[in-house]
């Protein structure tokens, strides 16, 4: 083997070479070194620059008597405040009249170290600071008592370090100028709390119809825990979010030790007593859609504090005469029928089906009493759905001037009846839809197929579950208002969906337009042609059918529903402009007797487009003529079987006072001058003529029909909606 000898020159150099590489790195990390240091002495001298600087400002003169004049407000479309948010609705309240246990609880969770800083925590400032750098944005506060007051009287809710900078700066002048008890009475009776409420006491009334002084712990506790997301734990909104935050308060009081164990434990047990009629104090014209905007605002990315304390001014779309239209029909005409109890309820939702604009929007007949939004509520829609399942024949390529067989029909154990075990014998399918025949409905649905009259019902905006069952073409399932209401614009427009939406742009106190809304969202679903036959037979049903209650003298198409026992009304209809659904129930799923579609759903439905129609005038739909032939009934075609009951599941219930003319025979579709009052006179000659009828007749035999009527035509298959493919 040989043996390589390195030479003392060799190994000299390897070593100077080891010799440099460490004295580099040991200048590497010296140099980083005194850059942290130099860096540190950098901020620590800014530091102390910056609190030399809050120590050097003056006081602010008159604080005491400060009132914040920017504020929050909702506008109507025409210039009509219709909601104002004010940090001073409500009386004040001294800090002595404050119970102890709630100034502990808001120290605990909102500033700790609230009677030892000037104004600014500078270990949670630092913390916060690092947070936030490394995201690039504001993602975590440290505010102070004394930087959120600051926040709340002088400047806005904006996330951005500028804003933070500037609350800082006032913090430090807030301290100077008045005392801390000061400082917390001012805080407590500014603060936004939720549902309306601004201040501690005005919370303790709006959700536990108690003065502050004599809430409980655990109620002090919730209400201090509201400040950080008012609306997020708004026991209100959200019960179990409530409950958790209550008892994080709770948890740091203990740890604060300003409670005991046993009064920790004994609190965080307690069950949450709500007032049963919260209290608003804010004004407000039109509180149920006033909340759908606070949803929309929500997606917008403002949340409720940014929006009660931002000083923005909002421009809705909200139509206030017809708003007001809406608020007294209900009233009227729920009176007039006796419907005065806090269970009997209705609801309105009226938008534009050419661009969307949400007109007129109440979800009960009294906020103060209830705040339950009705519109977006999901109750069953009885005949009101028909109209899908007609529009899915007419895309079939069924016509309206069709004859279909209006006689009993069974499908395996099921057997709909008509209203009054009336049957017409072989009618055209206008007059069907016109007279609200169940069976037609259902002997349309079998040709057609139940997948068809899903899929039109979908796409036309329909999202709640729908049953694959025959039993879905009398609306048999629930759904909700707005949804209906919607879907039915497309039978406006020319066959299309347009999203209804409540807010047009947003200023800041300043002008500076911080939203526009965009362009309206539209799908096209149906055929001008579907869309134009549904709007000439629709007409009818206010022309000549079961909603005769709700002409308004101008061009208008609609449908009655209701459902079984008489448990929910309503009526849906529109003119080419405007689009209203209105919704009669009770809370609690009982049965209002003798109240159908087209008696106080119709007339409300009246009374409002009598005034959102207005400035419309008498303009018709801009659809091809369809012509609808002339049909009358061969003498003793109709007929009374005595054997089926009016009460089965699933039947039409139509409104007596406006069924049609001669045995609800279709007439010729001229401009035939009929009124509710003589509908109603002609109701109670044709009762009296049906009850001699069912005296001198036998029982007959239901017929089981399976198969519509021989002289349909042969459908062609239905195009799948583009939204489907």
């Amino acid at each position: 083997m040989v043996r390589i000898k390195r030479t003392s020159k060799q190994m000299s150099a390897k070593n100077l070479a080891k010799k440099n590489i460490s004295k580099k790195d040991i200048g590497i990390m010296a140099d980083l070194r005194n850059l942290v240091i130099f860096g540190a002495a950098c901020v620590l001298a800014a530091g102390v620059a910056f609190n030399l600087y809050l120590s050097s400002l003056p006081p602010i003169k008159n604080l005491e008597d400060f009132k914040p004049n920017i504020v929050t407000q909702f506008y109507s479309a025409d210039g009509e405040i219709i909601k104002t948010f004010t940090a001073y609705t409500f009386q004040k309240i001294e800090l002595a009249d404050v119970p102890e246990d709630f100034i502990h609880a808001l120290i605990a969770t909102e500033d700790k170290n609230f009677y030892n800083h000037k104004g600014y925590d500078i270990t949670g400032l630092a913390r916060s600071t690092v947070q936030n750098i490394l995201a690039g944005r504001v993602v975590q506060g440290a505010s102070t008592i004394t930087q959120q007051l600051a926040r709340i009287l002088f400047l806005s809710n904006e996330r951005t370090f500028d804003r933070k900078i500037r609350e800082l700066v006032v913090a430090a002048r807030i301290e100077k100028t008045i005392s801390k008890d000061k400082i917390l009475e001012m805080y407590m009776n500014n603060v936004y709390l939720g549902s309306g409420a601004y201040g501690v006491e005005a919370a303790a009334e709006t959700y536990f119809n108690k003065k502050l002084k004599n809430c409980t712990l655990p109620e002090l506790a919730l209400i201090a825990g509201l400040p950080q997301a008012p609306s997020v734990y708004s026991p209100f909104n959200n019960m179990d979010l409530a409950v958790q935050r209550r008892n994080q308060v709770l948890g740091r009081m203990y740890k604060m030790k300003y409670i005991t164990k046993e009064q920790y434990e004994e609190a965080k047990e307690a069950k949450v007593k709500l007032t049963s009629v919260p209290r608003f104090y804010t004004t407000n014209k039109a509180p149920y859609f006033c909340d759908y905007v606070l949803k929309e605002l929500e997606k917008l990315g403002f949340d409720e504090t940014d929006i009660s304390q931002g000083g923005y001014k909002v421009v809705t779309t909200i139509d206030y005469k017809t708003q007001i239209a809406v608020n007294e029909a209900i009233l009227k005409n729920m009176r007039n029928y006796g419907l005065t109890k806090p269970n009997h309820q209705a609801a309105v939702f009226s938008f534009s089906p050419i661009d969307g604009r949400i007109l007129a929007y109440a979800g009960g007949k009294d906020y103060t009493q209830t705040q339950y939004d009705r519109v977006q509520a999901i109750r069953p829609s009885g005949s009101a759905f028909k109209p899908f399942v007609y529009a899915a024949a007419m895309e079939k390529g069924i016509s309206p001037n069709d004859m279909i067989e209006d006689a009993p029909i069974k499908i395996g154990d099921w057997a709909p009846r008509n209203y009054a075990s009336k049957y017409r014998g072989e009618i055209p399918v206008y007059s069907a839809l016109m007279v609200s025949s169940n069976v037609c409905a259902v002997r349309l649905i079998q040709e057609v197929g139940i997948r068809a009259v899903i899929q039109i019902a979908r796409v036309l905006g329909i999202t709640t579950p729908l049953e694959y069952d025959y039993t879905i073409a009398l609306g048999s399932n629930g759904v909700k208002l707005f949804e209906l209401t919607r879907a039915y614009g497309a039978f406006a427009n020319g066959g299309y969906v347009v999203q209804p939406y409540a807010i047009e742009r947003i200023e800041t106190s300043r002008g500076k337009v911080v939203y526009r809304a965009p362009k309206t969202k539209v799908s096209r679903q149906l055929s001008l042609k579907t869309a134009a036959e549904m709007t000439a037979m629709l007409k009818t049903v206010i022309e000549h059918g079961t909603g005769a209650a709700a002409r308004i003298g101008r061009p208008a198409a609609g449908k009655t529903g209701t459902t079984d026992d008489y448990k929910d009304a309503s009526f849906v209809g529109y003119t080419p402009n405007v689009v209203t659904g209105v919704w009669v129930g009770n809370d609690d799923n009982s049965v209002m007797r003798s109240i159908q579609g087209g008696t106080v759903p119709a007339l409300i439905w009246r009374d409002v487009m009598k005034v959102a129609t207005e400035p419309y005038g008498n303009v018709d739909f801009n659809y091809p003529e369809i012509p609808l032939k002339a049909f009358q009934a061969k003498p003793g075609s109709i007929k009374v079987l005595n054997e089926a009951s009016s009460t089965e599941a699933n039947t039409e219930t139509e409104t007596k006072e406006q069924q049609p003319q001669n045995n609800f025979e279709p007439v010729p579709m001229q401009n035939e001058a009929t009124t509710p009052k003589e509908v109603l006179h002609n109701f109670k000659h044709q009762q009296q003529q049906q009850q001699t009828q069912q005296q001198q007749t036998q029982q007959p035999v239901v017929q089981q029909v399976s198969k519509p009527a021989p002289s349909a035509p042969t459908p062609i298959p239905m195009a799948i909606p583009e939204s489907l493919n």
